[in-house]
């Protein structure tokens, strides 16, 4: 009875306002945002130009006038061509981005084209209007692009605009794509649940019900709505995903993808490759990659430059300090591990005593906590200066000349020595594609007082959903939690 209770559930799910929304209905308003920004980059070009620079050369405003409407209608042809307006290319990042950029140059080329072939025209295209109207045509169109994205996944968070989907395979792949799925609900994916005979229906995986076997996917897909199919290959046997591609596959309403059946390396993200005609896939060494990797080494080289000037006397004052309350030197470097597995010397202000390793070997107690946990409560080894110094980050300044090496960024994920690598297990790899940052989500989530097991879902957690506004928030919320001091040790 529960197990019907349960379906019934989902199928009330099915005649909600979501499955009523289909994402053509988030593309329609596109068009008109388009047209607009299109309308208003010429029109802006043309005051700018004409009116504001100056321009001796005659020229018609009729002729201008007439442009716009057609570029309108020529623009937006070539942004179908670029497929800017299909759903499975909307709301993707990096990718629209770069087709917006390619489409509007294929539009300056055929505004140039026009100019050729209309013989009424009694001077050529100005060219300046030309390069200002394909500069402001990027802005203003992938301006508006990314608000309309943030607003759509705003509205998916909330259940609207989302493709609803059931996982054939219950394995542990299956269950690490379900887990990332729902963790990141503006990707728009609505996990119903489970197909797997290797589990009784009505059984519960994380929180998502087991809801048949293959069998009863063509039952499953009609009662529930399904649009989207992910396939585990490791859960499934090769017949059984030929059948499933064979019975699925010409269906227009009903989407099937394959996970890549590397779920321990998901986090990095894999490309196919078509080599002698045989389709491969080739996993990224890093997970940041194109563009975000580009703006993300600008921004920490900017950031930490700028950092270290306004920062100079503080750093100095800090020197000071150190030298004066106990010997030894001003800069303790720590071995750790980076981008690739390549081994750095991370600099910190030294806030331990001498030979502080040696005392934690003298003291049995406290070796077994620093192992387990990776911190010691009320460490005797800290220096009074270096207490206060950790209590609000300080400490960890001179790694802005880290950043200036490219050995570490401003947000990423712990830095860690080969020893503590033991704590991530299959995950190790995942940790080696991204550089090391100075602040990250275990900064702002409690610092020391997370235990290990917190520390390394939290990593895993950032390079998964890395993207840059993310960034942006953590640094900023660093700043309320360095202040605060919570956390600290």
């Amino acid at each position: 009875m529960a197990v019907k209770v349960g379906e019934k559930k989902i199928e009330q799910m099915a005649t909600r306002t979501e499955r009523r929304l289909s994402m053509w209905w988030a593309v329609a308003p596109l068009f008109l945002l388009d047209a607009a920004c299109i309308a208003i980059s010429m029109v802006s070009a043309y005051r700018l130009r004409f009116y504001v620079l100056e321009y001796y050369a005659d020229f018609s405003p009729a002729f201008y006038a007439r442009l716009v409407i057609l570029s309108i209608i020529m623009w937006e042809t070539i942004f179908v061509f670029h497929r800017l307006y299909h759903p499975a290319r909307l709301f993707s990042g990096q990718k629209e981005y770069a087709s917006l950029v390619n489409a509007c140059t294929s539009g300056t080329v055929g505004l140039i084209l026009y100019s050729f072939l209309d013989r009424s025209i009694e001077s050529a295209i100005s060219r300046g209007w030309l390069a200002i109207v394909w500069l402001f045509a990027i802005i203003s169109l992938g301006s508006t692009r990314f608000l309309y994205r943030r607003w759509i996944r705003y509205l998916r968070r909330h259940g609207f605009f989302v493709r609803r989907a059931l996982i054939i395979g219950a394995n542990e792949e299956g269950e690490e794509v379900a887990a990332q799925l729902r963790a990141s609900p503006s990707g728009g994916i609505q996990i119903l649940g489970f197909v797997d005979p290797a589990f009784a229906t009505g059984t519960k995986i994380r929180g998502i019900p087991v809801l048949g076997s293959a069998s009863e996917l063509g039952s499953l897909v009609r009662r529930l709505g399904v649009e989207e199919l992910i396939l585990i290959p490791t859960a499934l046997g090769r017949q059984e995903l030929l059948e499933i591609y064979r019975d699925w596959a010409e269906t227009d309403h009903v989407n099937i993808s394959l996970s890549s059946g590397l779920y321990e390396l998901f986090t990095t993200g894999v490309q196919v490759q078509e080599v002698g005609f045989v389709p491969l896939l080739s996993v990224n060494r890093t997970r940041i990659t194109g563009v975000d990797a580009l703006v993300k080494s600008v921004v920490d080289f900017g950031v930490a430059i700028m950092g270290l000037v306004i920062l100079s006397p503080v750093l100095l004052l800090i020197a000071i300090l150190v030298r004066l309350d106990s010997p030894g030197p001003v800069i303790h470097r720590r071995r750790v591990i980076g981008l690739g597995g390549k081994p750095f010397d991370a600099y910190k202000f030294r806030s331990m005593i001498l030979d502080a390793d040696a005392y934690l070997e003298a003291h049995p107690e406290l070796l077994e906590q620093w192992e387990r946990d990776g911190k010691v409560d009320n460490d005797p080894r800290i220096t009074q200066v270096g207490r206060f110094l950790r209590r609000f980050s300080l400490d960890e300044l001179p790694q802005l000349f880290n950043v200036l090496k490219g050995e570490m960024s401003l947000v990423g994920p712990r830095m860690l020595t080969p020893a503590e690598l033991r704590h991530f297990g299959r995950w190790k790899h995942n940790l080696l594609t991204v550089k090391p940052g100075i602040t990250g989500l275990w900064q702002v989530s409690g610092r020391s007082d997370l235990a290990y097991e917190d520390r390394v879902r939290l990593d895993m957690q950032y390079i998964r959903n890395h993207t840059l506004w993310l960034d942006l928030k953590l640094l900023v919320n660093t700043v309320s939690t360095v202040i605060s001091g919570r956390g600290a040790y």
